[in-house]
């Protein structure tokens, strides 16, 4: 291959790698976490209360100094299922779990009491400095001994890192296939929260109200699964999941205070949305049936597990499970269409199965990737890195996608001066006294980045 040909290609490789804005915090082969001594780590192998294979991480939620991480209790040998690291710690890019809020709120009391953080998938925090924690209730679901404590959301206050409320859920809103694995929590007024619990298993939303500390139980046929979009396939591994209502994102408030839920079951190729007037009112939500409203396809093959709207930009992010990426579109536009969503990052090994995404208060994109598949159904390899954090300010996340913020119009002369600017200096160091070729060079570079963008 010529000195020209090479360059170009590697301007090509540039180019269409520009759309992945995000890097990589954290990542890990195995997690580890910060036991007491060497010696309780020691103990807790022996036993086998800690099998370091049998944790996975879930969920993330980042506030201030710290992020927070969930392992849940999968399999037998889980330590801690909520936990946190230290942002300001940069020592090492694979930090130990810190056991949230200690060690002592994830152990069995010797009365034989269920401890007081069973297995939460995934966790949110509010404007309000509390951390709310959806609790599945369930430990070792994948081996044949499997334990069930009541669901529930666990708040804690954020600034004390105190309990300041534990709800179980009622037992006529759990049903004998109830899984609740996501949350969504609106904080508009801190007196009155309100919570949006999941069920993927038994389609529905529980909604919890802090003011009144009560819940109710509200279901629609748009949280079920679609038979037609049940089958998977990631690295190799082809699976049917039934899930049922799973991503869920909230919109910042209109006028009257109310948000806009977007939702969609994680067996479907569809987005959804409510309004939340008429969830925090069970009557009112079975009085208005089409107040659910089908908002468009994300196409085939693009089943989607966690979703998130940041609130500043209107833009709901989510996975898209059997390609390896997360996806975006901007809440602003009437149309739910594939040429409206943007491609945020899409990698066959560093996002393989993106498990949570959150936006937090500096405005930072949040997402975890885990590899789930692939430990459920195969084996991981553990001398490969398997669990990623990644992170990218919100507007460099969107860049140069259809949910940029900037106008079309600035993004593609921009793209195209860029372009040229390339160009030119690609010439200038292969043939210094040549101008007849930079016209073939350029129009290939600029018509690669105008498909590039276009794809977005």
């Amino acid at each position: 291959m010529g000195s020209i040909e090479t360059l170009v290609l590697l301007q090509l490789v540039y180019i269409s790698s520009c759309m992945d804005q995000l890097h990589i915090v954290y990542e890990w082969k195995q997690l580890d976490f910060q036991f007491p001594s060497p010696e309780a780590r020691q103990l807790a192998l022996d036993a086998k209360g800690f099998i370091p294979e049998n944790n996975v991480p879930m969920g993330l939620e980042v506030y201030e100094d710290r992020l927070f991480v969930t392992v849940p209790r999968w399999r037998s040998g889980v330590p801690s299922s909520l936990n946190y690291i230290n942002l300001k710690d940069n020592s090492t890019r694979s930090p130990v779990l810190v056991p949230y809020p200690n060690w002592a709120a994830h152990s069995t009391g010797l009365d034989g009491k269920p401890p007081e953080i069973v297995s939460p998938y995934r966790v949110r925090a509010d404007r309000c400095g509390r951390l709310w924690v959806l609790d599945n209730g369930k430990i070792a679901t994948l081996e044949s001994n499997t334990t069930k404590y009541p669901p529930s959301l666990i708040i804690y206050d954020l600034k004390t890192d105190n309990l300041l409320r534990k709800y179980v859920f009622p037992q006529d809103q759990v049903k004998e296939d109830s899984g609740f694995a996501n949350i969504a929590v609106e904080d508009t007024d801190c007196d009155k929260t309100y919570a949006y619990a999941g069920d993927l298993g038994k389609p529905a939303i529980v909604v919890y109200s802090w003011e009144k500390n009560d819940s109710w139980r509200i279901t629609h046929h748009y949280f079920n699964p679609d038979p037609l979009a049940c089958d998977f396939s990631v690295k190799g591994h082809n699976f049917s999941w039934t899930d049922a209502i799973f991503g869920l994102g909230l919109s910042a408030p209109n006028a009257d205070n109310f948000s806009t839920l977007y939702f969609h079951p994680m067996a479907s190729y569809n987005e959804f949305s409510v309004s939340t007037e008429y969830l925090r009112n069970q009557t009112v939500a079975d009085d208005n049936f089409d107040a659910f409203k089908l908002l468009g396809s994300r196409g085939p093959n693009a089943q989607s597990s966690v979703s998130f709207v940041d609130r500043k930009t209107g833009v709901l992010f989510y996975s898209l499970v059997n390609l390896n990426a997360v996806a975006c579109w901007r809440t602003s536009n009437n149309k739910y269409l594939m040429k409206n969503q943007g491609r945020i990052y899409m990698n066959e090994e560093t996002m393989v199965y993106p498990t949570d995404i959150k936006v937090d208060y500096e405005d930072n994109l949040w997402i975890l990737s885990n590899r789930l598949p692939i430990w459920m159904y195969g084996k991981l390899d553990l001398n490969e890195v398997n669990f990623r954090v990644f992170s990218a300010p919100v507007v460099h996340a969107i860049s140069h996608t259809a949910c940029d913020i900037t106008p079309r119009s600035d993004i593609l002369e921009k793209f195209v001066n860029k372009a040229k600017n390339i160009t030119k200096d690609i010439v200038a160091k292969v043939k210094p006294n040549s101008s007849t070729t930079t016209k073939p060079i350029t129009v290939l570079l600029t018509l690669s980045c105008l498909v590039r963008f276009l794809a977005t």
